[in-house]
């Protein structure tokens, strides 16, 4: 992907959770990331042991952002992690920002940005060949707490060709 990569915590939290870490920076190359995002993960999050890999991150890169208005608007409605993170894909042009919070999601898309989550760097890791099976991947993500159901569960593997998946009539 050319362009610009920007990512809120929960991503890079849950695939550094499951080892997977390394997939963002294979597929995007740096990944912007605004100082609210760093201390969520960082510092707040200093006593999880997948903060030494996001830590040792060195394609991670910490960058500010400049329209703090826009980021005081967007903080009424949504954390500031979430704020900063669309505040700086807008002001880099990024072609991508990482999100899997619904409703940070949808802020994103009311300013015209392209949103994938957690789920959709795994499917495209997948198909783009960097591991051999899905269906563990989920597994493992599911295991440290993230919710996925089963409908999108079962169209994801059909999808990555690991299942049939059996469309409701």
């Amino acid at each position: 992907m050319h362009g610009t990569v920007v990512s809120h915590s929960s991503p890079l939290i849950h695939l550094a959770k499951i080892g997977k870490l390394g997939l963002l920076h294979e597929l995007f190359g740096d990944v912007w990331i605004p100082p609210a995002v760093y201390e969520e993960c960082i510092v707040e999050g200093k006593e999880r042991p997948e903060v030494v890999s996001i830590k040792n991150a060195v394609w991670l890169r910490v960058t500010p952002v400049t329209d703090q208005n826009l980021v005081k608007l967007l903080y009424s409605e949504i954390d500031r992690g979430e704020a900063e993170a669309i505040a700086l894909a807008l002001e880099s042009q990024a072609a991508l920002i990482l999100f899997d919070d619904a409703e940070a999601r949808e802020k994103a898309r009311l300013y015209g940005l392209t949103i994938t989550g957690v789920i959709g760097v795994l499917l495209q890791a997948k198909k783009a060949g960097k591991f051999p099976v899905l269906s563990e991947a989920l597994a493992a993500l599911t295991e440290t707490g993230f919710w996925l159901n089963h409908t999108l569960r079962d169209r994801l593997l059909a999808e990555a060709g690991e299942a049939e998946y059996d469309q409701p009539v």
